[in-house]
């Protein structure tokens, strides 16, 4: 029997892509090799008519599926959630789970709640086409990002009180901290007081930054990164 991977994969990312970034540190944590092709969102290139054809919400990331011994593509999945849940029921990877196991279904609810904190309060609401609407109504995007950021990790905090210990969901790393690393990076980036407001989330992150995973997953450290704010050694 051949140990070739069932599935070869190809993700369309942006280095700047906090969903990009969920995939890249999942696949990482996994073992799963990706193959890359960059999407420029500020320079629009998501709404080219190509990459319009491989996903109509005009966004980043879709997961190219294809069989690994024919090349033939089998499927596309275009959001983040969809993506790392199907990691999880389709490759063993290298033994890595990033849900608790089926037997604990009370466990795997409070990851998947904590994921969509992230996903649905904290992110659609900060994106780069929410922005771009914003322009013209003399919204000072800084003030936005920092509002609705703070309300998102406002509920993080909570649940992390009763659900963490050393990571989001008690002493493993989960979704769930594939979905908040990249959060707190864009909080950061847009001046939230993390540290200050959100103790309980700084401590996670903290365990988090040590990950190999992560600091090669990361924004700053991305073959589509610009030089200027590339990670420096």
């Amino acid at each position: 029997m051949s140990d070739k991977p069932k599935y070869r994969y190809t993700l369309y990312s942006y280095f700047r892509s906090s969903c990009s970034a969920r995939i890249r540190i999942a696949a990482r944590l996994k073992g799963i090799p990706l193959e890359y092709k960059y999407i420029h969102l500020v320079k629009g290139e998501q709404h080219s008519v190509t990459y319009h054809t491989l996903n109509p919400s005009d966004s980043v990331p879709t997961l190219m599926v294809s069989d690994s011994q024919t090349g033939e593509e089998i499927a596309r999945i275009r959001q983040s959630v969809a993506i790392l849940e199907f990691f999880e029921e389709a490759e063993e990877g290298n033994g890595v789970k990033l849900l608790p196991d089926q037997a604990d279904p009370l466990g795997r609810a409070r990851v998947r709640e904590l994921v969509n904190i992230v996903a649905s309060d904290v992110q659609p609401v900060t994106n780069l086409r929410v922005l771009n609407f914003l322009k013209p109504h003399n919204i000072e995007p800084k003030e936005w990002q920092q509002h609705f950021m703070t309300l998102g990790f406002q509920a993080y905090e909570e649940l992390v009180k009763a659900y963490g210990r050393r990571y989001s969901v008690g002493d493993t790393v989960t979704l769930a901290d594939c979905a908040l690393a990249p959060a707190v990076d864009g909080a950061l980036r847009f001046e939230v007081d993390v540290q200050g407001k959100f103790p309980h989330v700084w401590h996670v992150w903290e365990e988090i930054k040590q990950l190999d995973a992560f600091k090669k997953a990361r924004w700053n450290d991305q073959p589509d990164t610009p030089e200027e704010l590339r990670a420096k050694d």
